[in-house]
């Protein structure tokens, strides 16, 4: 329900127009739009006075969103757990975590109204063997691992850590019946 609230406030809404658009009673909506507010996902556009109550108009503070992993506390996928970098298990955990703390550097950045520096990479690579898939991973590892060590510096005054991830997976391909 509150996934569909989201859509729906898309545009501007209140509690009694988005009641009429899903066909719940007014106060349910309103629970979970506070919800919805307490956890930063609906801002409050506009208060307007309609007889004697306070209708408050609300909007989605994103056009998507991608649930991160801390959601899932204990069970969230965890790097730690899972240190096979040749494994499904840790690409899974590598990218929950990526999700987890770029989206907390994001909301960091957007409360002090600054941006997020950030760089990613994104391809598609056929390999004609799985030799060949072996040598490009290598080849790859020992190349990032090489420019890692060319610019970290332990001791850089004012210094930043940044994480680099890269991954390899198969990409998805629709079945034929």
């Amino acid at each position: 329900m509150r996934a569909r609230l989201l859509a729906e406030l898309a545009e501007p809404g209140s509690a009694s127009s988005l009641a009429a658009k899903v066909g719940l009673p007014r106060q349910k909506i309103n629970y979970h739009l506070r919800t919805l507010e307490q956890h930063g996902l609906v801002e409050l556009v506009e208060e307007r006075r309609r007889g004697n109550m306070t209708e408050r108009v609300m909007r989605a503070t994103a056009a998507s969103y991608v649930i991160s992993p801390a959601a899932l506390g204990a069970v969230a996928p965890d790097p730690s757990r899972a240190p096979d970098r040749l494994s499904a298990r840790w690409l899974i955990a590598v990218a929950a975590r990526t999700v987890r703390e770029v989206g907390e550097l994001l909301a960091r950045a957007t409360k002090a109204g600054r941006r997020l520096a950030t760089f990613a990479i994104d391809g598609e690579v056929r390999f004609a063997s799985a030799a060949d898939r072996a040598a490009f991973a290598e080849e790859l590892a020992s190349a990032v691992t090489a420019l890692v060590a060319k610019y970290h510096d332990e001791a850089a005054p004012g210094g930043r850590p940044h994480r680099v991830a890269v991954t390899v997976h198969p990409t998805l391909w629709e079945e034929k019946p």
